[in-house]
């Protein structure tokens, strides 16, 4: 643990087994109430690191509130274990609507099931993804009311003054935390420094690359000298970072283009001619969760080619293939 500045913490929070290695919880303390952002998984790794930083600095959560950036089970599964009876949770509306309307506090697979199979998977390899779904194994331990998040709304923790920002894309109700007097960006899963978010689409709904691109270039007009992100490292040259991020997926949208040149292929056929950051030596031998998020990260960006009329999709024996236009 680390106190950032003062009566801000930073809290690593393993997560083993995961490439990501770790998850950044926040803390903000005061002599009123305090506020916690982000949690790590719902596993107990995770809570005896979170409880220990919290005795360490004296945290009392009988008077502190939690904001998720996102639904994802890394950010938001220990939610339910911290939250006292007194205390608010929040998130953005669109993943705070998703949760609240389980029956479980776990990741639903039904809607991803149909359309993960049409993107190529098989169903017996998704039954056993679904099963190691993180999001299955790590979630809250029960349904949490999550008050719901727009962007705009001020939190205000002792000499901190933190504002919503509303940045879909890496999940739909992702948010953001600016405080404007300090010039400080929490980012969740938004900006990343040493790797890059990961941005899938598993449903028809939207264009979640280009909502993504577009709230980088959002948060690229804020005043930011440190932001503090999800996963890894502190970072100061956000502007920079910012077009390193988007020349990334112009440079990654070019290679799917490329690959649907060769001929028209589905989302899973797309992403094992995609290069990947991953220590194996063919596509059959990637992990099955890996093959996951790199099937839906190619359905997010051949989402982007669609909606740019670059490339256009039909079904064929209830799987959806994309060809290139240009």
């Amino acid at each position: 643990m680390e106190e950032i500045l003062p009566r801000l913490y930073r809290i690593p929070v393993p997560l083993p087994g995961s490439p990501l290695k770790e998850i950044n919880a926040y803390v903000l303390t005061s002599d009123d109430r305090n506020l916690i952002i982000d949690t790590g998984m719902n596993r107990p790794e995770c809570q005896e690191v979170l409880e220990a930083g919290f005795a360490e600095i004296g945290l009392g959560l009988e008077r502190t509130d939690i904001i998720a950036t996102h639904m994802h089970a890394d950010h938001q599964g220990l939610v339910a274990t911290f939250l006292a009876n007194d205390s608010k949770a929040y998130m953005g509306e669109a993943d705070a609507t998703l949760m609240k309307s389980r029956k479980t506090p776990h990741a639903r697979m039904g809607s991803f099931a149909q359309y993960a199979v049409s993107s190529g998977l098989s169903e017996k390899d998704f039954e056993v993804m679904a099963k190691n779904h993180p999001g299955v194994k790590y979630g809250p331990r029960s349904v949490v009311d999550y008050v719901e998040l727009h962007g705009g709304e001020v939190f205000k923790v002792g000499n901190y003054t933190l504002k919503t920002v509303a940045t879909p894309g890496h999940s739909q109700g992702h948010m953001c935390l600016y405080e404007a007097e300090k010039k400080i960006l929490f980012s969740g899963d938004h900006v990343l420094g040493d790797i890059t978010p990961n941005i899938q689409a598993w449903s028809d709904q939207g264009d979640p690359l280009d909502e993504y691109i577009k709230s980088l270039r959002k948060v690229k007009k804020l005043d930011v000298k440190m932001c503090l992100p999800g996963h890894r490292s502190v970072i100061t040259d956000f502007g920079h970072r910012i077009e390193e991020l988007l020349e990334h997926h112009r440079i990654r949208t070019n290679e799917v283009l490329s690959v649907l040149k060769e001929g028209t292929k589905n989302g899973y056929q797309t992403a094992s001619k995609m290069t990947w950051d991953i220590k194996a030596e063919s596509w059959e031998q990637f992990p099955l969760m890996q093959k996951w998020f790199a099937t839906g990260e190619a359905n997010a960006h051949l989402r982007y080619l669609q909606g740019r009329q670059q490339a256009r999709s039909e079904i064929r024996d209830g799987q959806v293939f994309y060809s290139a236009l240009t």
